[in-house]
């Protein structure tokens, strides 16, 4: 079960210098430190994943102009600095523009991806997913997907608009952010 810490609320250093446990599962959104125990990845959840980074990688190599950066396995990203929000991603795409941030002074994206993808796991909570999205689009993420395994669907959130499901033959775009970047939901489940 995942709790949100209720005390004060948490610097981004403070986040960063927490002792590792790799039993815990946690994020910070907008300074509340947010912590589960760590789920056990399964089957499903990887091959998800892979399915999904292969086929961004694969539409970055046809478009190298776009300059920009995928990242998977909980890529750690600062979504903005005060009140702090750092989370983990299981597959993002990031613009040439904020990769270029990155420094050698921390293991963090600095900055709001333009496509995150969360995969759910059985043990994800509604509460938990509904911060996780109204943070990163409240931080400029255009693209949300959020991807189950188990119904082989996805539900793709932007500003301003309404959430759309997706299943199936269905085809998901990334257009305008990601242009000619368009897949059918089945292509993500293809094991």
């Amino acid at each position: 079960m995942s709790t949100a810490v209720p005390d004060k609320l948490m610097t981004e250093e403070e986040f960063l210098a927490l002792p590792e446990d790799e039993t815990l599962d946690r994020m910070l959104i907008r300074g509340r430190l947010w912590e589960k125990p760590m789920t056990r990845r399964n089957r499903w959840h990887s091959s998800t994943e892979s399915r999904i980074v292969h086929l961004l990688m694969s539409w970055q190599d046809a478009h190298p102009e776009s300059g920009g950066v995928v990242c998977s396995g909980e890529a750690g990203v600062r979504l903005r600095r005060d009140p702090a929000s750092v989370v983990g991603i299981d597959v993002c795409y990031v613009s040439a523009e904020v990769a270029s941030r990155d420094s050698d002074e921390t293991m963090l994206i600095d900055g709001p991806p333009v496509l995150a993808v969360e995969i759910l796991s059985p043990s994800d909570r509604q509460d938990e997913i509904a911060s996780k999205v109204d943070e990163y689009l409240a931080a400029g993420v255009s693209l949300v997907w959020i991807v189950d395994p188990h119904f082989r669907t996805v539900v793709v959130h932007q500003p301003e608009q309404p959430p759309r499901m997706f299943a199936g033959e269905d085809e998901i775009s990334a257009d305008p952010h990601l242009p000619g970047f368009v897949t059918s939901v089945t292509r993500l489940f293809q094991r």
